[in-house]
């Protein structure tokens, strides 16, 4: 499980990254994770409310929908590792979760996730500059 997991928070973590990138922002320097050479820390603050929402229900989708196996596992003494076929099956399913249509709750239109993280990046730049008094973290029903 921790394998699928660590595979999902770094895809959604290379997403955010993007997400900073497209709107501006330099994803190194956050606000709630310590700056640290290579690491993304706004992008890390970024991807907190998206964990459940994305990295660990495309984890749960693969394994529920037989994506990833037993078989797709490596273990090496106390290290377990996916596969070639393992990773592409999360990858499916983390892909499919991406592309999965939810409606923002503050423009009451349906997005993908991935246009999401962009609109959220954005409502951070926006609270930023103060044209919005508070940073509106998405959170769903």
């Amino acid at each position: 499980m921790n394998a699928l997991l660590s595979f999902a928070y770094s895809l959604l973590a290379k997403d955010c990254t993007i997400a900073c990138y497209a709107v501006g922002f330099d994803p190194m320097m956050g606000f709630y994770h310590q700056p640290r050479f290579g690491r993304p820390a706004l992008a890390l603050d970024l991807m907190e409310p998206f964990r459940p929402l994305i990295a660990e229900s495309a984890v749960l989708s693969a394994i529920n929908n037989r994506m990833v196996r037993p078989k797709d596992f490596l273990a090496a003494g106390p290290a377990v590792s996916l596969t070639v076929a393992g990773r592409k099956g999360l990858l499916h399913a983390y892909e499919l979760r991406m592309d999965a249509m939810v409606t923002h709750p503050i423009f009451d239109y349906r997005v993908s996730y991935r246009r999401l993280l962009e609109i959220q990046a954005r409502l951070l730049g926006r609270f930023l500059q103060n044209e919005i008094s508070t940073y509106p973290v998405f959170v769903t029903r």
